[in-house]
């Protein structure tokens, strides 16, 4: 009992001070060093909730390996026998954010002799959008896949506005591509917004901090010298801003903060199948082994969304996977933010706790495709989190 209470206080502690310090701005705005005046009748910003992250809060491991491209993500169409296929994989770490912006395109080729009946094959992120992009234009569609949501690798993301993590590398595209990923992520952007303010947040916005023991320097070259474009939409979101000593509840000297929407996947796929679904689109389980199966299908137009499975499927050797593997943690309500320390980051999604080693830079877990789980690495992460909030 009495250790109880004793970590009640702490936590009580805790919260105050970060409500003392206007809670680090959750309501948005910047964060200042200087204490803030409030009205009669406005209460300060909420307070940051510490998170609970010892290792018995680990309710789940699972593992998804990232389909890149040091190309870029395939997007153009062959003809396969009397089908004409539309590729569409490859995205890396970007296939969510990336999915409306991608879709369009992929649609856009499907449809444009005027064919009406379109199929759909995988009911991941990518998949599910072109299907309904393919609706909303006027086709037909049938989604064919092995396996749906919530039992596809998209499932598996950490579930974060990244539209350019591990999209390609800087020395194998062209001098179009950049443009190219900016109209994709642009695109994008826009059609995610349209589901902010639903009922169970599908998308929602999300403060992220960044924390470090030493002064931040410029970021270093990964190494694998991946393609970086985040400068090209920086104002889609809002900047990085240095959050001064005293002005924020963490145990580190140096904090930084920004904005990025945030993609609580389970229900952002249950809302995608159902608007789908009430559209008229069809959903059949089929699994494919080689191209020449496409010849049962009954359309001539066929949008390949196989993400990681077109390397079995079509034989590409392209695609390199990159693991990622997340620890779930008994989801916190009261939390409201992300943290990044020391190559660990975490989300808090409705339907979890995300905590995932992402390490240095992006070439972590690369052409690795162990989707086996790791539960002593799970343990670590998940213990450099806890370590931030040593009183919870």
């Amino acid at each position: 009992m009495t250790a109880s209470i004793v970590r009640l206080a702490d936590r009580r502690s805790f919260l105050r001070h970060s409500a003392a310090l206007g809670g680090v701005g959750l309501l948005g705005g910047c964060v200042s060093a200087m204490p803030r005046a409030y009205g009669p009748g406005f209460l300060p910003p909420p307070a940051l909730a510490p998170i609970r992250a010892g290792p018995g809060r680990i309710m789940n491991i699972t593992v998804c390996l990232r389909p890149f491209r040091a190309a870029g993500p395939r997007l153009d169409a062959e003809q396969v026998g009397d089908k004409l296929v539309v590729h569409n994989y490859g995205h890396g770490g970007s296939g969510w954010s990336l999915c409306w912006g991608s879709g369009q395109l992929a649609v856009r080729t499907a449809m444009a002799n005027g064919e009406k009946d379109i199929a759909v094959i995988g009911c991941g992120a990518l998949g599910l959008a072109a299907a309904t992009l393919a609706l909303r234009a006027g086709a037909r569609v049938t989604i064919y896949a092995k396996d749906w949501m919530p039992d596809v690798r998209s499932a598996r993301a950490t579930g974060i506005w990244s539209p350019d993590s591990r999209i390609a590398l800087a020395g194998s595209v062209g001098p179009q591509f950049p443009q190219f990923w900016e109209d994709m992520a642009r695109a994008s952007f826009r059609m995610h917004q349209r589901y902010l303010g639903l009922a169970d947040g599908p998308v929602e916005w999300t403060d992220r901090y960044t924390l470090s023991d030493e002064p931040f320097k410029a970021r270093a070259p990964d190494s694998m010298s991946f393609a970086r474009y985040e400068g090209r939409v920086h104002d889609l979101t809002p900047p990085v801003e240095d959050v001064a000593r005293g002005a924020h509840p963490f145990p580190t000297p140096y904090v930084r903060r920004t904005s990025l929407p945030m993609f609580n996947i389970t229900e952002y796929g249950r809302v995608l199948i159902s608007d789908f679904l009430q559209a008229s689109g069809r959903l059949e389980v089929m699994e494919f082994h080689t191209p020449a199966e496409l010849a049962n299908l009954r359309q001539k137009v066929i949008i390949n969304c196989t993400g990681y499975g077109a390397r079995a499927l079509w034989k590409d050797e392209s695609i390199v996977p990159v693991r990622g593997q997340i620890a779930w943690l008994i989801p916190q309500p009261d939390v409201r933010y992300g943290v990044y320390y020391r190559g660990v980051s975490t989300i808090s999604r409705r339907d979890g706790m995300v905590v995932q080693r992402t390490g240095a830079d992006e070439s972590y877990g690369y052409n690795d495709a162990n989707e086996q789980p790791d539960r002593a690495d799970a343990e670590a992460a998940a213990a450099t989190i806890a370590g931030l909030f040593p009183r919870v």
